[in-house]
């Protein structure tokens, strides 16, 4: 039977392992994101795997936009059994009274209204059919809070009760929700943190080996192909020289 997963912030990082990882696994893909060669690129090569691929470019953060690529599908194409809530970003690392506002606003706006937008989109569609899975990317930042890590931190903590929330709206709808909260994973997060600082990103690495965003697929994927009457509702996933949020073993 075709399963088809839509996945956002496709492009990079956990993004496009989750893509390559359910295609493998024979599901057929919407994969979104904001960078349109990227899309076509990664669109190409899933396409070559065998399974049918729609690439949407547009921005989470942009309401109009999400409408109307959702509303645009056809009949085919909103038949949605998976949706990987995945776009979302850390920008600066600063204490709350040196915060940049515009720092602010495209976490929150991308994090929380983007994920918001998405699946206020696309949970209709599923609720129509009486079954779906949506899994949402927190982050470890969503069960502790770090030095500097303030609205980010405060980003992903919405993430994780958004999820507890969805599951509980929609669980006479035999939808499932699933929230992925990831440690350390090396992916572009630490250099669009620190906005392209290559040197301060790959600091955060050193001595230790990060999750990849392969690892995170595979998790994503084992919890969306558990039998039906199973839930997975939080995961927590850590590099094995990670046990929360700061304390970090490492060899250096």
């Amino acid at each position: 039977m075709e399963r088809i997963a839509f996945i956002t912030g496709a492009t990079s990082g956990i993004g496009r392992a989750t893509a390559i990882a359910f295609a493998r696994a024979g599901f057929n893909l919407l994969i979104s994101g904001r960078r349109q060669k990227l899309l076509d690129e990664l669109a190409a090569e899933l396409t070559e795997m065998g399974v049918r691929v729609l690439p949407l470019c547009f921005d989470v953060r942009k309401q109009q936009e999400v409408v109307a690529a959702i509303e645009g599908l056809d009949d085919y194409w909103k038949d949605i059994d998976v949706l990987v809530n995945n776009a979302g970003l850390a920008v600066g690392l600063a204490p709350i009274q040196d915060g940049l506002i515009d720092d602010w606003e495209r976490m929150i706006d991308t994090n929380i209204k983007g994920l918001l937008y998405v699946t206020r989109a696309v949970s209709p569609l599923m609720v129509k059919r009486q079954k779906g899975h949506i899994v949402n990317l927190a982050s470890i930042a969503g069960k502790e809070i770090y030095p500097n890590g303030n609205v980010y931190c405060a980003t992903k903590h919405a993430v994780d009760a958004l999820s507890r929330a969805m599951r509980n709206d929609l669980l006479k709808y035999n939808i499932l929700v699933t929230n992925i909260a990831p440690g350390k994973v090396e992916t572009e997060f630490s250099l669009v943190r620190f906005k392209g600082n290559k040197g301060a990103a790959d600091k955060g690495y050193e001595g230790m080996q990060p999750l990849s965003g392969e690892d995170v697929a595979d998790v994503i994927l084992y919890a969306v192909t558990r039998p039906s009457h199973v839930c997975l509702n939080d995961i927590v996933i850590m590099p094995s020289a990670q046990s929360n949020a700061r304390d970090v073993i490492r060899k250096l």
